[in-house]
C-alpha cells in the first residue's frame, strides 16, 4: 500500500462516544475514541472532537467527513438540535472544523452515513434501493435510493424513530430505551443472557423483535425497498428476534413484496466512519 496517497478521515459522533478513523481506500488505518456524556457542554465536546482528529491527523489527509446524530444543512455544514447531546443546539460544525485543520469538510446524519457506509463498503453494494436501520440508543433510518444517498430537507429523511407508535415514539420500543424502560435491564445485560437460553432475555428480545417489525412494516409501506441492512449495537442480537419479525411482517398487507425482500445485518465493525468518510468522495 503507498501510504502517500491521499487520505481522509471519517468521524462518528454518537450519544456516548466520538470515533474517528484515518482511512485509505477501504482500509481503516487508524482510530481513536473518546467518552462523552450527555451534560457535556458545547466547549467540552468540540474539544473532545478534536482530540480524536488530532491523535490520528497527518499531512496525508485532504478531507473529513462527519457523522452527527441530528439534522444538518450539508451546504452550510451547521447542525441542529444533537440527539443525546442537548448543549448543541445550533452549531456551525462545518466552519469550526475547516478551520482548525484547514481541510474540506462534509457533514451528515449518523443513519445517513451507516447508509453510505454499507452502500460503498458493506451489503448495500448490490442494491439500487435499500434502506439502513441503525439499531442502538434511538432509532436511526438512511435510504439509498437509485444507488444513491436521499438526504431529504436538512437531512432529516428516514426519521423512523421519531413516528408515534404507542405511548410514545417508535425508537422508544425499537430502540435500547425498550428494554431498560420495559425489562429494566441494558440490551447489552440481556443479549449475554440470550446466548446463555435465559427465558427472560430471549422474552424480551421476542418483544422487540415484534415492534422492530411494526417499524419495518412502516418502511415497506413508504419505500418498499430491496434490501433492509441492520446495524448498530442491538443488531448483534439478530438471531433471537429474527423469527419476530417475521411474524409481525406476516400482517404485512402486500405479501409478494415480502417475498422479494432482504434483511441482513451489517458485517461492517466501522459503517459509520466508513460512510462519514464516504461523503468526502
Amino acid at each position: 500500500m503507498n501510504l502517500g496517497k491521499p487520505q481522509v478521515i471519517g468521524v462518528d459522533i454518537g450519544g456516548t462516544n466520538i470515533k474517528t478513523g484515518r482511512i485509505f481506500g477501504n482500509e481503516i488505518l487508524q482510530s481513536y475514541l473518546v467518552e462523552v456524556a450527555r451534560d457535556n457542554s458545547e466547549k467540552v465536546i468540540l474539544a473532545k472532537l478534536f482530540q480524536t482528529i488530532d491523535e490520528i491527523m497527518t499531512d496525508s489527509v485532504e478531507a473529513i467527513g462527519i457523522g452527527v446524530p441530528a439534522v444538518v444543512n450539508p451546504e452550510t455544514g451547521v447542525v441542529y438540535d444533537v440527539q443525546n447531546i442537548p448543549a448543541w443546539k445550533n452549531v456551525p460544525l462545518k466552519e469550526m472544523v475547516e478551520q482548525n485543520y484547514q481541510v474540506p469538510v462534509y457533514i451528515n446524519n449518523d443513519a445517513n452515513c451507516f447508509a453510505l457506509g454499507e452502500k460503498h463498503f458493506g451489503k448495500a453494494k448490490e442494491y439500487a434501493n435499500c434502506v439502513a436501520l441503525s439499531l442502538g440508543t434511538g432509532l436511526g433510518m438512511g435510504i439509498i435510493i437509485d444507488h444513491k444517498l436521499y438526504n431529504g430537507v436538512l437531512c432529516g429523511a428516514g426519521e423512523v424513530g421519531m413516528l408515534p407508535y404507542k405511548d410514545g415514539i417508535m425508537e422508544h420500543y425499537a430502540g435500547s430505551f425498550f428494554f431498560d424502560k420495559t425489562h429494566g435491564q441494558s440490551a447489552k445485560s440481556l443479549f449475554k443472557k440470550a446466548l446463555e437460553d435465559d427465558s427472560i432475555a430471549l422474552k424480551a428480545f421476542n418483544e422487540y423483535g415484534f415492534h422492530l417489525g411494526q417499524a419495518i412494516k412502516s418502511i415497506l409501506y413508504l419505500y418498499a425497498p430491496e434490501a433492509i441492512i441492520l446495524g448498530g449495537s442491538i443488531s448483534k442480537a439478530y438471531p433471537f428476534y429474527k423469527e419476530a419479525i417475521k411474524e409481525s411482517l406476516d400482517s404485512f398487507a402486500y405479501q409478494k413484496q415480502i417475498e422479494h425482500l432482504k434483511i441482513e445485518k451489517s458485517d461492517l465493525a466501522d459503517s459509520p466512519i466508513l460512510g462519514a468518510a464516504a461523503l468526502c468522495l
